[in-house]
């Protein structure tokens, strides 16, 4: 396992997620709606906009802590190693979730 892709690849998402998505900015999604005079569908629909909005930033925030938290154990040289059983997560997992903390049986034992 090559950590030096997985940084690479954390620090990248890190960006994405700090420089902000192409989705309307949050504050300008809740003045247009509040200022706005519409029925009662148009009103359910911006605040239902404004809903998903928080939701993708608070997902975003939770992202974000896992990145660093991520990155602060490549440093340690902790990274790659299952959180739960302390063995080593596959790579296929971090490939697809450089962030994660679990290897995948751990993670399905969560779920169950």
């Amino acid at each position: 396992m090559n950590v030096e892709t997985y940084r690479t690849a954390l620090l990248q998402k890190r960006g994405e997620l700090l420089g902000g998505s192409t989705a309307k900015p949050l504050q300008w999604t809740i003045e247009s709606n509040s200022g706005r005079q519409g029925d009662m569908a148009d009103q359910a629909s911006g605040n239902n906009e404004v809903h998903i909005q928080l939701k993708l930033k608070q997902t975003d925030a939770k992202i974000l802590q896992a990145i660093e938290e991520a990155l602060r154990r490549i440093e340690q040289g902790t990274y790659g190693v299952c959180r739960d059983c302390g063995e080593p997560i596959a790579e296929a997992r971090l490939n697809a979730i450089p962030w994660t903390r679990v290897c995948i049986t751990c993670k399905e034992k969560q779920n169950a």
